[in-house]
């Protein structure tokens, strides 16, 4: 199985479709309720839908190889960050922006961190087939 794509709440669909092309995804599926983007690298899709009740409450992490340096482009392209560029205690660099709807996108690195940190439980490679 794999994650095919993540769909978040927005209230605004142009307003949030602008921010998340601003970002730098790719627009693949557009209407009145609904648009679907392709990350800006890799093949990872993520997706907008028109709720009014919007809550916000997702995370959505944008990795990075230099933070820091992303960090400035995207200040400088006017993106308004709630936090800079701290490392962590969890061993990633992360910085924190909203999107329009107040869900929080995290800029970080992780590098070997991300799928083998420290306190990785052990993985049973056993196959039931």
């Amino acid at each position: 199985m794999r994650l095919n794509q993540i769909t978040i709440p927005v209230s605004e669909i142009a307003r949030s479709k602008a921010f998340y092309e601003r970002l730098g995804f790719r627009l693949l599926v557009n209407s009145p309720h609904y648009c679907r983007f392709l990350a800006p690298q890799g093949d990872t899709t993520f997706s907008l839908h028109v709720d009014e009740s919007v809550q916000p409450g997702a995370v959505i992490y944008l990795e990075a190889d230099d933070v820091d340096a992303e960090f400035r482009r995207l200040q400088t392209a006017g993106f308004r960050f709630e936090t800079s560029p701290r490392d962590e205690s969890w061993l990633w660099r992360e910085a924190v922006l909203l999107d329009p709807d107040g869900h929080k996108i995290k800029l970080y690195h992780a590098g070997k961190n991300r799928i083998d940190p420290p306190w990785r439980v052990a993985c049973d490679t056993r196959s039931d087939d």
